[in-house]
This record gives structure tokens, C-alpha cells and sequence, in this order.
């Protein structure tokens, strides 16, 4: 083939790299006016524009983790309606199709860790939780996240256990009544596990970060829940000792002068 049969080909090649970087172009451009409407609160039109940046550029992984959070800001945590819970599942997908794009994403991973556990998918949360500790060992926030899943969990079954006996009603000084040692080997069979993980998580969460106020007081309600599962006398009066020893420890962090102002969690994902 001569160089002048060539030339047709080429004059191709060049319309399509020139056509692919107008694209390229334009997707930065959409990208740029959905962060102007995000950062103005108005997500839904956010959306639209990150969605045409991924459309125009299937490879912009910023765009597509923009989407997924522009999702995610719309989320109603708890919200049991067929519009929020698809709100949630787009955010989820979106997102996955970062971690497609980039396994280890910690703002994916995070992201979609935080929202299982908004929709009380527990299992999938602490997943996701686990993959972040894989790739953080040294960062605090998923192990204390493992722990604040596997108190919800206890608390639940604790909650339920205690509707079915009556035992829910606290006593004058607040606290609840003791289980019977049947109800509390039964309750051992379904929170044993998790009470002992989450213990164990928190522990590596604040020897990670000493000074959080959040981690202080899971480890003070896991031991609770501890106590609960405990029919030993002693070793239930120790576990509330050690639960009370923390409570103070995070009581006394609040008031200190230099404690930083405590937030909903140590992980905001």
C-alpha cells in the first residue's frame, strides 16, 4: 500500500482521536458545572451532569465517584421508601463500578460500607469494613466501625429478648433489669461472638487513636452487652465496672479543654 492509499486511514484515525479528545473535553466540562451544583446543594441536578460526564468519558473514574456521591447525598438514612432505597442502591452501584475500576478505592469501599449500614444490611457493612482494615491495618476507623455494627446487632437481639420477657422497662437508676442466667445463656448463643469481636476491635480502635470520645463509649455499651450474656455474678458485676471505668474515661475526655469536639463517629466515609 502506497503512502497516498494510506492517507484515508489515517485522515480516520485522526477524526477519531480528535473526536475522542473533544469528548474528553466536554466530560471535564459537565464534570466541572455537576461540582458547581453540587457544592450549591442542588444533587439531583448534579447527577445529571456527572451522568453525562461518565457518558462522554466511560473511563473518568472522578466523575463516576461524583455521581455515586451525588446519589448518596440524597440518601435518607433509614428512609424505607421505594425511592430512597433506589437512591441507595444506585449510589452502591456507582460506586462499585469505581471499585471495578480501582479495587481499592477507600472512598468507595467506605462509602458503600456506611451506607449498608445506614439500610441495617450489617453483614455487608462490616464486608466492606474488612476490606479497608485489609488495606489499612493502621487505620483506626474500620475497626471501630466493626465494633459499632456488632453492638447494633447484640443491642437488637438484646432489645428483643428483654420485649419478650418484659425486662425492658428500667429500673429507678436507669439501668435494666438483670436477664434470668436461661435468658442470658440463650442471649450468649446469638451475641457471644459478636460482643467479643467488637470488644476486640475497639481495643486495636483506640490503641490507634487513644483520645476518641466515640470509641470510648462503644466499648462502655459493648461491655453492657457483655454483662448481659455473663451469668457468672462476678464476672457480671466486672464487666459493668469496666463499662462504667469507660464511660467516665470518655465523660472526663469531653469535659478536658483540649478534647476535640466529639462527632456522630470517628469515621465519617
Amino acid at each position: 500500500m502506497t503512502l497516498w492509499e494510506k492517507l484515508p486511514l489515517w485522515g480516520v484515525v485522526l477524526l477519531a482521536a480528535a473526536s475522542l479528545g473533544c469528548n474528553k473535553l466536554k466530560a471535564r466540562d459537565q464534570l466541572n458545572k455537576g461540582v458547581m451544583s453540587f457544592r450549591n446543594s442542588q444533587f439531583q441536578d448534579a447527577v445529571e451532569h456527572f451522568k453525562k460526564s461518565v457518558q462522554l468519558d466511560p473511563t473518568y473514574l472522578n466523575a463516576r465517584l461524583y455521581l455515586a456521591t451525588a446519589y448518596f447525598q440524597q440518601y435518607i438514612p433509614g428512609g424505607q421508601s421505594a425511592a430512597n432505597l433506589q437512591v441507595a442502591q444506585d449510589a452502591i452501584q456507582t460506586y462499585q463500578q469505581v471499585l471495578n475500576m480501582d479495587p481499592n478505592n477507600e472512598t468507595a469501599l467506605g462509602s458503600i460500607a456506611e451506607l449498608y449500614y445506614n439500610m441495617k444490611n450489617f453483614d455487608k457493612a462490616k464486608a466492606y469494613q474488612r476490606k479497608l482494615m485489609q488495606l489499612e491495618p493502621n487505620n483506626p476507623q474500620p475497626y471501630y466501625w466493626i465494633g459499632v455494627i456488632d453492638w447494633a446487632i447484640a443491642y437488637q437481639n438484646d432489645g428483643e429478648m428483654r420485649k419478650t420477657l418484659k425486662l425492658n422497662i428500667p429500673k429507678p437508676d436507669g439501668s435494666l433489669p438483670p436477664l434470668p442466667p436461661k435468658a442470658s445463656a440463650q442471649l450468649a448463643d446469638q451475641n457471644g461472638a459478636l460482643v467479643n469481636e467488637g470488644i476486640d476491635a475497639l481495643q486495636k480502635a483506640i490503641a490507634l487513636k487513644p483520645d476518641d470520645f466515640n470509641t470510648m463509649v462503644y466499648i462502655n455499651l459493648l461491655y453492657r452487652q457483655k454483662a448481659d450474656i455473663d451469668t457468672e455474678k462476678a464476672t457480671h458485676k466486672q464487666d459493668l465496672a469496666t463499662a462504667d471505668n469507660w464511660e467516665q474515661k470518655a465523660m472526663n475526655l469531653r469535659k478536658s479543654p483540649s478534647a476535640a469536639p466529639a462527632t456522630s463517629g470517628s469515621s465519617s466515609q
